[in-house]
């Protein structure tokens, strides 16, 4: 049977925040599904990284896993803790930063027809395929 999840163990209890881990000076991702429709990815950050400010064809909703994150959306600055989500609208600019080392889950939905990811290069931070 095709699996449109991977990179998870399927019909078994995982959590999450194991699934990656921080390592020193990185941004650390791990892709569980994605295609023209959806994106979910796993992303732990370590204190002081970031990633830039972009924007996505989709909207993007966080959810913090564990420690904490700023999310700056459209110039205005967030902070996420483990347990929150947060929703960065499609089109609008937005930035990541670890306040402090943080693990988090990152869903993409995108427009119908979504074809192509105008975030980044062949593997954009949200690990888009271009």
């Amino acid at each position: 049977m095709e699996q449109f999840i991977k990179n998870i163990e399927h019909e078994t209890v995982v959590k999450l925040t194991e699934l990656v881990s921080v390592q020193p000076g990185q941004v650390v991702s791990k892709t569980l599904a994605q295609n023209q429709a959806v994106s979910v990815t796993l992303f732990a950050f370590d204190k002081g990284e970031e990633i830039s400010t972009h924007d996505s064809d989709g909207d993007a909703m966080v959810t913090v896993l564990e420690g904490v994150g700023r999310f700056t959306v459209d110039g205005v600055p967030h902070t996420v803790k483990a347990g929150e989500s947060l929703v960065m609208p499609a089109k609008v600019p937005h930035a990541v930063y670890g306040e402090e080392a943080f693990k988090m889950l990152l869903v993409v939905v995108f427009p119908k027809g979504f074809e192509e990811c105008h975030c980044g290069g062949a593997h954009c931070s949200h690990g888009h395929e271009a």
